[in-house]
C-alpha cells in the first residue's frame, strides 16, 4: 500500500528493481536527516548532496521532500493500524488476538524507527488528504481492538469500564516511544517489546491467570 497520493504525476514511472532500489536509498537519506534535524531544517539540497547526486535524480522519483516524508510515515501508520487485523478464519479467542495484536503493534513501532516516530514529532507538516487516510486507519483499528475488548471482557479474560479510554491507553505506551525509546539504549529491542507488551497487558485487565500463560508463551 502506497502513501496517498499528491497530484498525478506528470510522468510515468517504469517500477523496476534498478528504480526501487533509487528509491529505497533517497528514502533512507531522507529519514536519517529528518530524524537528526527535523523536516523543517532538512532541504532537497540537503538531501541531494548527502546521496551524491543530481537534484533531477531525486525529482524524478518525488515531487518535494513532503511527498517523502509522507512516503517514511505512511508504511508505518499501515502497519501500526492493521496490527488487529486478523483472517476471517482465525478462530482463536479475542484475548489471544488482543494481545497478540498490542504485541505486533508495539514490534512494528520499533521496528520502523525513526520513521514511526514522524507522525508524533511533527504532525502539522502533513497534507489534509494524507491525515484524512491517515485517520481512516486509525479509526478501523480502534474499531477492530474495541470489539475485540468487549468481546474478551464478555468471555471474562479481561476488566476494565470505559472501552474506548482503555484502549487508547493501552496503545499511549507504543505512542510515547517517540519521547524516550532509543536502538542503542539498555535494553535491546526484543526485550523493550516484552516489557511494554506486559503492561499494556495490564492496562487492559487481563486478569492475572491468562497474564501468566501469555507472559511464559512469549518469553519462551
Amino acid at each position: 500500500m502506497s502513501a496517498p497520493s499528491q497530484q498525478k504525476k506528470t510522468r510515468q514511472r517504469a517500477v523496476t528493481a534498478g528504480t526501487d532500489e533509487k528509491r529505497e536509498r533517497i528514502l533512507k537519506v531522507a529519514q536519517q536527516l529528518f530524524a537528526s534535524q527535523g523536516y523543517a531544517n532538512t532541504t532537497m539540497a540537503q538531501i541531494v548532496r548527502e546521496l551524491g547526486v543530481s537534484k533531477p535524480f531525486v525529482y524524478y522519483y518525488f515531487r518535494d521532500k513532503q511527498e517523502i516524508f509522507e512516503t517514511l510515515s505512511w508504511l508505518p501508520a499501515v502497519d501500526c493500524f492493521t496490527s488487529m487485523d486478523f483472517a476471517p478464519e482465525d478462530a482463536r479467542p479475542a484475548h489471544i488476538k488482543v494481545t497478540e495484536g498490542l504485541e505486533r503493534l508495539i514490534r512494528v513501532t520499533i521496528h520502523h524507527y525513526p520513521a514511526a516516530f514522524f507522525a508524533y514529532r511533527e504532525p502539522q507538516v502533513y497534507r489534509p488528504e494524507y491525515l484524512a487516510a491517515q485517520t481512516k486507519l486509525a479509526n478501523h483499528f480502534y474499531e477492530r481492538l474495541c470489539a475485540l475488548l468487549e468481546q474478551g471482557r464478555a468471555e471474562g479474560y479481561f476488566d476494565f469500564s470505559e472501552t474506548r479510554i482503555t484502549a487508547q491507553a493501552a496503545c499511549s505506551l507504543p505512542g510515547f516511544l517517540y519521547n524516550w525509546y532509543r536502538p542503542d539504549g539498555r535494553l535491546p529491542p526484543d526485550a523493550v517489546v516484552r516489557e511494554l507488551s506486559k503492561l499494556a497487558w495490564r492496562v487492559i485487565g487481563l486478569r492475572q491467570a491468562s497474564l501468566t500463560s501469555i507472559t511464559k508463551r512469549t518469553n519462551r
